[in-house]
């Protein structure tokens, strides 16, 4: 319903500015008014699309293009070298993955993954996609403008366009001038796109691998981890709960210092049973609140009958000779009582005050000479688990049920802001947003070195071939040929590859 909706906004909102851009060009009055508008700004509506272009960037082109003319020279040749090496990769890639598909046995993670907002794109997550596909087209396209000014090759102008809801760049060349220059030159600039987007990769991983380092002076890590969301009417919401900024020590005597701490110790409380607590047999009669009237009957882990939320029931084993005497012993001091392989006792505690004492997890960790200690346990089912939840200088936080309740109602970060006007989720934008640059940039190297109609590969290889087989095979028509066969077996490798794409999105 909600992914309706959505289409449905975006196409009324497309619509209608299609048939205001024509009313307003077809205006009596406004007409010439709108349309000088238009060419003033450089601004332009069609189907689905609006686009900005403009001559603003033309001279920082050329001063970048002109700085240290051998160094670029060096730069965009390296990018000539990556180009090839990447197309052949991509190619063998590709070809790859379809023959895998149809053996029957398809690499488990697709290597083209389309990204469709509301079907595999969360909508937290659409800021973060759409401002990485902004910025990786700006420096795609920056790529190719200052490579041609450093060919000699004008730059006409710079543009932006908003398609749908995917933003892009693009830049426009002087079509005259590349067919004049040399094939390893035009090389240099058609190779600069994608040669910069894997230069965007490298960076975004650098930045991932040095995050600690550079947020040091403004987070601390390694000594706990840190709320930074809580969901809303969750079992550690509310006033007693957690809350977002709160650091996460330890789960039940278990270390959390990373997220990785978090997993595991959340992971070893669903196959460990509860960690019990040292108390000795006096204390627990005096604390115990079951009901009197409860008969032999009744579950021993109803043994608090339900009577108040702040009680649980817990149990201990003692081990005596004399079954006789130690049931009449205990049934007269406590108010229930049930017999199992060893002597389970249960009796009905405050939750609270009895895991405040040590923990302990067998019966020997209690022992204190010349007093009468136990070991006493949530008397619960296989399922549901009593865990402490050591957050800050506030009283640990009592969770019952499934630790993956508690899993899934909490986001985590490694970074400990060093004041509070510091951003809480600072860290996690800059590592989320390093992870999509280096997602979406390292795609559109594999997807534009393609040979395919309309992809910088079209225009790689045809440079490529001029460069390579001019002298080997001098007729025109004949290279031209081997050069529409290349593309045209490499546009029906990408097409076969977004078709099985597109599958495996929607039958998954």
């Amino acid at each position: 319903m909600l992914q309706s909706t959505g289409i449905a906004l975006i196409l009324g909102f497309w619509s209608s500015l299609y048939l205001l851009d024509a009313y307003l060009k077809t205006h009596k009055i406004y007409g010439r008014q709108y349309i000088k508008f238009l060419d003033r700004t450089g601004f332009s509506v069609s189907i689905c699309q609006f686009r900005w272009y403009s001559t603003i960037f033309n001279r920082s082109f050329v001063r970048i293009g002109q700085w240290r003319p051998r160094l670029l020279r060096l730069w965009f040749t390296v990018g000539v070298y990556f180009g090839l090496v990447a197309m052949l990769l991509s190619i063998c890639l590709l070809t790859l993955l379809v023959i895998n598909t149809l053996r029957k046995q398809p690499v488990e993670q697709q290597v083209l993954t389309p990204v469709m907002p509301g079907v595999n794109l969360p909508a937290s997550q659409l800021w973060y996609y759409l401002l990485t596909l902004l910025v990786c087209g700006i420096l795609h396209e920056m790529g190719h403008a200052v490579a041609a000014v450093r060919e000699n090759v004008r730059v006409n102008g710079f543009g932006l366009f908003l398609l749908i809801l995917y933003p892009g760049a693009y830049v426009d060349l002087s079509t005259e001038h590349l067919q004049i220059v040399s094939p390893l030159r035009q090389l240099r600039i058609y190779c600069a796109g994608v040669w910069h987007n894997f230069v965007i990769v490298i960076f975004a991983l650098v930045v991932i691998f040095l995050l600690p380092i550079i947020l040091v002076p403004f987070y601390s890590t390694g000594s706990a981890v840190v709320i930074t969301q809580v969901s809303e009417n969750s079992a550690v919401s509310g006033p007693r709960g957690l809350a977002v900024g709160d650091p996460v020590t330890s789960i039940s005597g278990c270390r959390v210092t990373d997220i990785d701490d978090w997993h595991t110790c959340v992971s070893h409380s669903i196959k460990e049973e509860s960690m019990g607590h040292c108390m000795s047999r006096e204390k627990i009669a005096e604390m115990d609140t079951t009901p009197k009237n409860l008969s032999d009957s009744d579950k021993a882990i109803d043994c608090c009958n339900s009577t108040s939320s702040t009680h649980l029931c817990f149990k201990y084993h003692i081990k005596s000779k004399f079954k006789d005497e130690t049931v009449s012993y205990f049934k007269d001091t406590l108010s229930c009582w049930r017999e199992e392989a060893y002597y389970a006792i249960y009796a009905c505690l405050p939750a609270r005050t009895t895991t405040d004492r040590p923990m302990c997890k067998y019966q020997s960790d209690c022992y204190i000479p010349k007093a009468d200690m136990v070991c006493v346990y949530p008397a619960l089912d296989n399922v549901t688990k009593l865990l402490q939840v050591f957050h800050g200088r506030k009283p640990p936080l009592l969770f019952l049920g499934h630790p993956l309740d508690l899993h899934y109602s909490v986001m985590l970060s490694n970074y400990i802001p060093k004041s509070s006007i510091i951003p809480l989720n600072l860290p996690y934008v800059l590592e989320t947003f390093s992870k999509y640059l280096i997602s979406l940039s390292g795609a559109l190297v594999i997807l534009n070195v393609v040979p395919c109609y309309a992809l910088d590969g079209q225009w790689i290889c045809h440079a490529f071939i001029e460069l390579s087989l001019a002298s080997v095979i001098p007729e025109r028509d004949m290279r031209g040929l081997i050069y529409s066969v290349i593309i045209l077996c490499g546009t029906a490798l990408l097409l076969i590859n977004v078709i099985i794409a597109m599958w495996m999105l929607f039958m998954s």
